[in-house]
């Protein structure tokens, strides 16, 4: 894991780079080793946490059908999840990466819809002559590259193309699946130019953007030298 490191008096995320933090991943290998940081032997336990949460929230198979019908991977990366767990359970997967060489592999696979090969902070999930909505916002260690301003923002335009039931009640769900300080503040990290956020952070946030936490808990059966992982369930505070 890369080292962290502290900054006196200002945010850490005013530290954060969009170039610096893609010329990073650009020298970064295309296989779930680069994706993980050396550490690929999580990928099973982590898709194993991440499939029972999504579970308990009613998100799977039902009687073999998929419950999902469009979901989206933001900062997919390679497309470990969408692969490994999304397309399993959704009839499409979109992907957002700014990353071209990651999800070259992705184009025209069974299960993936959408590719927008730019950062969080540049995505717009759709327009007039397009319009999409979506079940299920998938968003895993990615989230250290937004500025707490620009996460704020994407998650409002998350929330704003989540699926309604008939009753115009939201159905979709936002998921963070992300690090956690508990150094007492966040930490930035100038090797990948992204901050690890504490819990309290991340909920002033959610807070910001309009949305209640619906369910949230830690991924388990890490190995001890890795930050705590926290799942979270997101949706409108209005919903």
């Amino acid at each position: 894991m890369p080292g962290s490191i502290q900054q006196d008096g200002t945010a850490p995320d005013s530290f954060i780079s969009a170039d610096d933090g893609r010329r990073y991943w650009a020298g970064i290998d295309a296989d779930v080793n680069g994706m993980l940081g050396g550490f690929p032997s999580v990928s099973r336990v982590d898709l194993r946490g991440s499939r029972s949460f999504l579970a308990k929230l009613g998100l799977g198979r039902v009687r073999g059908e998929k419950s999902v019908r469009r979901a989206l991977e933001g900062g997919a990366g390679i497309g470990r999840i969408t692969q490994g767990l999304l397309v399993e359970i959704a009839e499409v997967v979109d992907i957002v990466e700014p990353i071209a060489k990651f999800t070259s592999a992705l184009e025209g696979q069974e299960g993936v819809g959408r590719i927008y090969n730019v950062g969080l902070e540049e995505w717009r999930p759709s327009d007039e002559s397009s319009p999409v909505e979506y079940d299920l916002i998938w968003n895993q260690w990615c989230l250290g590259h937004l500025t707490d301003r620009q996460l704020e923002e994407y998650l409002r335009r998350c929330a704003d193309v989540l699926s309604e039931d008939e009753d115009g009640k939201t159905r979709g769900v936002i998921v963070v699946k992300e690090n956690m300080s508990t150094m007492g503040q966040d930490l930035f990290d100038e090797e990948d130019s992204s901050v690890t956020r504490m819990d309290e952070s991340f909920r002033k946030i959610f807070d910001e953007a309009g949305l209640r936490i619906v369910k949230t808990e830690l991924q388990h059966g890490f190995p001890s030298e890795l930050y705590p992982v926290r799942m979270y369930a997101l949706k409108p505070k209005d919903s």
